[in-house]
């Protein structure tokens, strides 16, 4: 089983180059679903195809999806939905769409999520290449499935416990409204076990790989860094780089010259940053890139010299290693300051901040019992001494 997903900021043909992936692996004799989580989709623009909910049989061994959220949030989140509306009728909030207050903010996303786990197990495939939405979507829905299932593993238990308690005497005190019922409640279950394998699937570097795509602007590269930043903060391995839309050697003259020469420079840059990951190159299209022959080009074109299908780059996210009498932990994360990092450690867990984005990282079992020594930034890794807890062993 492989999974390919394909993230970039907006506009700089992810959609393309995810559609050629999935194409050029369709030919090779794998079973292949390409799938849009975008809100926006673009994957029928992109075959020049109409493409349903349901996966579409577009060419020998090719289907395709454009996953709807809120037909994946009512199959996954019946109960909970119906006791959701009955709680607006209850609060005479007819004026406001059940409907849609019940995809809170981030779900829709993590719903089509689970819709490419559905797919992974069913056996009817041998790759499933995604096209995600832009660069911060990605993100909040590849770190939504930890995130939550840490709530639902700490809080989850504790609510149900008092809702089964507040529940006989509920209506009387609201006047009507019922706490959420078994049914609600085995809902909210089975979704925490959705969301263990689904964990465990997209961040499985043997199965899952995240491939960045950029222009190479200036703009687009930064927003390329913060995100590698980031999945590698969440343990996901990013196998390659795309530089999509590059001009072509022609374009050294007059108008073109100098936007030529600042691709290179960018180019460069890009090259600098993100070895040693593998980085792959896509010249400008002459023509639109739309339809199965612009596709198979543009497969053909980016991917030259190497296998689309295989995990182009494996590099390790989290080491750990024994230094002396010490233990130290590396985790990567690539193009912060020090300034953006924080942490704190509360008994098993390690809670770390880059930037915006934070993640709870359980520790180690060699590690357990030992105190942190110190923590700094060391090149593109936060690296964490431990050292025996003097005070435990008495």
């Amino acid at each position: 089983m492989r999974i390919i997903i394909y993230t970039g900021k907006g506009g700089v043909g992810k959609t393309s180059i995810a559609a050629a992936t999935a194409l050029a692996m369709a030919k090779s004799g794998k079973r292949t679903l390409v799938a849009s989580t975008d809100a926006a989709h673009s994957l029928s623009d992109s075959f020049d195809e109409p493409i349903q909910n349901e996966p579409t049989l577009l060419r020998e061994n090719l289907w395709g999806t454009e996953i709807d959220c809120l037909y994946e949030t009512e199959k996954n989140w019946g109960a909970v939905r119906t006791w959701i509306m009955n709680a607006f009728r209850w609060a005479q909030l007819d004026d406001i769409s059940a409907e849609e207050m019940i995809v809170f903010p981030g779900f829709d996303e993590l719903f089509s999520l689970l819709e490419i786990n559905r797919q992974a197990e069913s056996g009817n495939y041998d790759a499933i290449i995604v096209d995600c939405a832009p660069t911060g979507e990605t993100l909040r829905l590849l770190s939504y499935p930890e995130m939550i299932s840490w709530w639902l593993k700490k809080m989850f238990p504790v609510q149900k416990t008092l809702i089964k308690l507040v529940r006989p005497f509920s209506k009387a005190v609201t006047g009507g409204l019922e706490m959420p019922g078994d049914e609600v409640l085995a809902d909210i279950a089975s979704f925490a076990e959705k969301l263990v394998g689904l964990q465990k699937l997209i961040t499985n570097s043997d199965i899952t790989s995240v491939r960045i795509v950029v222009n190479p602007e200036k703009m687009v590269i930064a927003e390329a860094r913060r995100a590698f930043t980031y999945l590698n903060l969440y343990g996901f391995n990013t196998d390659a780089v795309i530089i999509n839309k590059i001009f072509p050697e022609e374009a050294t003259t007059g108008y073109w010259s100098y936007w030529r020469d600042t691709q290179i420079k960018h180019i460069e840059n890009i090259r600098d940053c993100f070895n040693p990951v593998k980085i792959l190159s896509m010249p400008l299209m002459e023509t639109e890139a739309f339809g199965i022959q612009s596709l198979e080009k543009i497969a053909e074109i980016a991917f030259a010299g190497c296998d689309i299908g295989e995990v182009l780059y494996r590099g390790a996210t989290q080491t750990v290693r024994k230094e002396n009498e010490n233990y130290i932990l590396e985790l990567a994360i690539p193009f912060v300051s020090r300034e953006q990092v924080s942490m704190s450690q509360k008994g098993e867990e390690l809670t770390i901040q880059a930037g915006s984005y934070k993640r709870k990282v359980l520790i180690p079992r060699v590690l357990l019992g030992k105190k942190i020594m110190s923590a700094k930034l060391a090149g593109q890794k936060l690296v964490i001494s431990f050292m025996e807890d003097k005070a435990n062993e008495k």
